[in-house]
Order: structure tokens, then C-alpha cells, then sequence
């Protein structure tokens, strides 16, 4: 399990907590230059913390891949990815490992729009934003898309053959392309989508990380309408 941090120190124990053991074999925070204790909470929480301190939720991603292939280069482990303000529910983690594990598929993305969305728990602006890619990867690339939710299961090495780079507010719409352009099986489980836990949105509740997730949005896909060599550098 994976899961990317910057300033959650009031969620981010309660995160790790509620995360089933039998499930996942280690939970790993990834600390994206916390100013406020996340880093110890998650630690006294009994995770593993990698720390990433360049800003940006793709630089956090790549940062516990490249730890990834140094701790245990050998295993190909199914990894998980969820976020740290509780939005996700962790009771839930099954739904996107089990297909991966069974070899049903080689990514599984949790959608909330299949699933239970809690209400005001997405903005009007990122729920319409999330349909409009979803809308624009279905009519791309066939297979139908409902969602660009962060909960997602993925083998390490099947990630890896994806070439990631996104560092910032793109990284989860460029693994759903590059999975459609590779021509992966990719499945979507209905999940729940809840009011964070506690603390202060990153991104939608934001004018700043309203903009620019909705720049970077754009760009990748403008790059999945007219080809790769039209892909966002970073």
C-alpha cells in the first residue's frame, strides 16, 4: 500500500490503522515534504515512510517506485495506491487487488461514480472535471471510463513498464492512457468517495490546485487525442 503525504498529520495515523494487515504486507507513507508531523504519526502508526521532498504527487510516486526497486528488487509485489485524508475507504482494498492477484486484469481503478460519492464530498468542479476526461478516454481509446480515481492497484512491474514521469497533478490520468495505449486489461471496481478526515485540501478545495490540476489534465489529454509524441514532458 502506498500512499502519498504532504501536511496530513491529522489523518494520516487513522489512515494507517484502518488499513487490514492480512491485506496489505507493508504500508508504505510516502512523506512529500510535510511541515506538521506526518512523517512521525505515520511512523508511531507502525508504516514504513519514504521520504519525497520535491512537491508534487507524481514526484512522491516516482520516489517510492525508485525506493521500491531498491529495497526488494526481486518481488513483484501488487501495489496499491490510496490517498492520506481518508477520503478513501481502506475496508474496500480487496475490490482492486483481488483481480490483480487472480490475473483478471493488470490495473484496477476504483471509481466513485460507479460507487458511493458521500454529498459535498467532490466539488461541482472536480466531479464535472473527472467526467470530461473519463468522457474523452472512452471516445479515445473504446473501452469505457468513468473515473480518474487515486484508488488503484497495479503489479510493480507492470507499472514500471509504463515509463512514468508525471511529477505533478497528472500522474494518475497518464497511467490510465499509457495502460489504454499498451493495450492492458483494465477494470473498474465501484468504490466510496468520503469528506476528508481532517485538515486542508491540497487540490480541489484550492484556486491554485484547481488550476493547475486542470492545466496538466488538459495536456495529457490533448496527448492521448493526437499521440504520445504530444504526451506533457512533465
Amino acid at each position: 500500500m502506498l500512499i502519498p503525504a504532504r501536511d496530513e498529520a491529522a489523518t494520516i495515523a487513522a489512515v494507517v490503522r484502518a488499513i487490514p494487515r492480512s491485506l496489505a504486507r507493508r504500508v508504505i507513507v510516502i512523506d512529500n515534504g510535510s511541515r506538521d508531523g506526518t512523517a512521525a504519526r505515520a511512523l508511531d502508526a507502525g508504516a514504513v515512510v519514504v521520504d519525497a521532498p520535491l512537491a508534487g504527487y507524481g514526484n512522491a510516486c516516482l520516489a517510492a517506485l525508485s525506493w521500491l526497486r531498491g529495497d526488494d528488487p526481486g518481488h513483484d509485489p501488487v501495489l496499491a495506491f490510496m490517498v492520506a485524508d481518508g477520503s478513501d475507504d481502506p475496508r474496500e482494498l480487496p475490490r482492486l487487488t483481488t483481480p490483480v492477484l487472480e490475473g483478471r486484469a493488470d490495473l484496477v481503478i476504483g471509481s466513485r461514480t460507479r460507487g458511493y460519492i458521500e454529498p459535498g464530498a467532490m466539488p461541482p468542479w472536480q466531479r464535472g472535471g473527472s467526467l470530461f476526461a473519463a468522457a474523452v478516454l472512452t471516445a479515445r481509446f473504446g473501452a469505457t471510463v468513468t473515473d480518474l480515481g487515486p484508488f488503484r492497484a497495479i503489479r510493480r512491474s507492470t507499472l514500471d513498464g509504463l515509463g512514468m514521469r508525471d511529477r505533478t497533478y497528472g500522474w494518475t490520468l497518464e497511467m490510465q492512457i499509457k495502460a489504454a495505449r499498451e493495450g492492458l486489461r483494465v477494470l473498474e471496481a465501484p468504490v466510496a468517495w468520503r469528506h476528508r478526515r481532517g485538515g486542508t485540501p491540497k487540490v480541489a478545495g484550492t484556486l491554485r490546485g484547481t488550476l493547475g490540476a486542470t492545466r496538466k489534465i488538459l495536456a495529457w489529454l490533448d496527448g492521448a487525442v493526437r499521440g504520445p509524441d504530444h504526451d506533457p514532458v512533465r
